[in-house]
């Protein structure tokens, strides 16, 4: 009867809110996970939380126990995928549950780590530490890899547990794996974990760039409407000294306008680059007709430069009366439409079996996934109006999220600032239903290629578990000057369509 009541009370507490981490490992290798905030003041209990069964302590020829804030697996096996729980007894009678989250992935050839176990850039200084190594005790780095290539030169001390980068270098940028061997009780495991590294970029003004909106731009209203234009610019590298982006109205800050109908709201965030973005939006509550004939400017501004891009507004086209072209347009709609009904009427079950077959609309929403897709566009600016991150931060979002009622996940938009870019980029996709990839001119021209592209395509060809949705912004042509992978994704899907 007491361990019925106990197990009752687990579930209970274990179903609230709990701290939770993630940890991914290699199937095959060795995986030692720690209960955070332990103390040997503190007794530790370790549950699989699926099914509140108890992780004993090591037996003979058991692969999986525990003791104290240590949970092993001696070696791990694609099966040990799931949650995990460590409840801190305190000498108070309290408890405190942790979630751990367990994932391994299965070993493939000419693969040398899973693109999910890579640890965040730590420093940018030039030492790597070599992730989770302190899990283990006696454990002896064997060898240290850049991109999956042997680390040699002397430009590399290594140390117990690090090696140091002299004076690191853009070219120093990449993923850094540690291999070590873990010794318990005589048996040998293999254990490895990869770190990215991206060099610390010093504080640097850029000649200010408006991304959004266009100089000279006029933007449709309606007067009473309330109306909302934000304005985003690119004012260097790191946090700027100087680094100003606001709204003026006829030459006067909106902050100094004696009216309740305009307000100003501003953030900044970092790309992936480190470069420093700063983002106005003005709000007006209610256009009147003097708002149009008035100037709206934006103004960007940092130690290097200023710079301006003005937008007027303007009354939305009236209808006009009708025509001819205008009822023969109508009479045909109208007859589209009859003939649709019909043909529903006759053929709905058809319809809806091929559109389910065509489309797989998701029908559960316990997929695991918070989004519809991932938006993976061109980053390498340039002088000239990026009209493809006016696409994505202004069109996409408006018609997809607010007319359709689909949720994107935007770089630059749904990771935050002070977030770990490279890690937040892959917990984004593995969270999302599609990839959307914009083509471009930009995207053939761009000398490197973009993290989240990088990790996109990983997916999509190597992993082959995330489909690909492919928007042809400019004509490209024959395809030949994009990246092969690309290509072989839109011949695949050329093929998929013709069958």
């Amino acid at each position: 009867m007491m361990g019925y009541v106990h197990l009752i009370f687990l579930s209970t507490f274990l179903s609230v809110s709990m701290t939770s981490e993630m940890f991914d490992a290699m199937e095959g290798e060795a995986l030692v996970i720690k209960c955070p905030r332990w103390s040997s003041a503190v007794k530790v209990t370790w549950y699989h939380t699926a099914t509140n069964r108890t992780i004993p302590a090591e037996e003979e020829g058991s692969r999986i126990f525990s003791f104290n804030q240590f949970l092993w697996f001696l070696p791990t096996s694609r099966e040990d995928s799931g949650n995990y729980t460590c409840v801190i007894h305190f000498s108070n009678n309290r408890t405190k549950p942790f979630n751990m989250s367990v994932q391994v992935h299965p070993y493939k050839q000419g693969v040398c780590f899973p693109s999910q176990i890579r640890y965040p850039n730590d420093t940018g200084r030039g030492k790597i530490v070599c992730p989770t190594i302190d899990n283990y005790k006696n454990a002896t780095i064997v060898q240290w890899y850049k991109d999956c290539k042997i680390l040699q030169g002397q430009r590399y001390f290594k140390g117990e547990k690090y090696i140091f980068i002299n004076n690191p270098r853009k070219e120093d940028d990449g993923y850094y794996t540690c291999q070590f061997i873990y010794t318990h009780k005589g048996n040998v495991f293999n254990v490895s974990a990869t770190r990215i590294f991206i060099s610390k970029a010093k504080h640097s003004p850029l000649p200010p760039q408006i991304l959004f909106p266009k100089d000279k731009d006029a933007i449709e209203v309606e007067l009473g409407a309330a109306l909302s234009m934000k304005c985003r610019a690119r004012l260097g590298i790191k946090k700027q000294a100087i680094a100003v982006v606001t709204w003026d109205v006829d030459n006067i800050p909106v902050k100094e306008l004696n009216s309740s109908r305009f307000h100003e709201k501003n953030y900044f965030f970092e790309g992936r680059e480190q470069e420093y973005y700063r983002e106005a939006t003005l709000h007006i509550s209610e256009i009147k007709k003097e708002d149009l004939q008035a100037n709206f400017t934006c103004v960007a501004l940092n130690e290097m430069h200023n710079t301006r891009a003005t937008v007027t507004l303007k009354l939305k086209a009236p209808l006009g009366l009708p025509n001819v072209l205008l009822v023969a347009g109508s009479l045909v709609l109208l007859v589209a439409i009859a003939v649709s009904v019909i043909l529903y009427q006759s053929f709905r079950i058809d319809i809806i079996l091929l559109y389910r077959e065509m489309f797989q609309p998701y029908s559960v929403k316990d997929d695991g996934k918070i989004y519809d897709a991932y938006v993976i566009y061109p980053k390498c600016h340039t002088n000239e109006a990026n009209f493809v991150e006016y696409f994505v931060y202004q069109v996409m979002p408006d018609i997809l999220e607010n007319k359709c009622g689909y949720k994107l996940c935007i770089y630059g938009r749904d990771i935050y600032p002070g977030e770990d870019t490279a890690s937040a980029i892959e917990k984004r996709m593995q969270k999302s239903r599609r990839l959307i990839i914009l083509l471009t001119h930009q995207l053939i021209n761009c000398k490197e290629l973009a993290y989240d592209q990088h990790i996109a395509l990983y997916n999509a060809l190597i992993q082959n578990d995330t489909k690909v949705i492919l928007l042809e912004m400019e004509t490209i042509g024959t395809y030949e000057k994009l990246q092969e992978s690309l290509r072989f994704i839109i011949k695949r899907q050329d093929e998929s369509s013709e069958t």
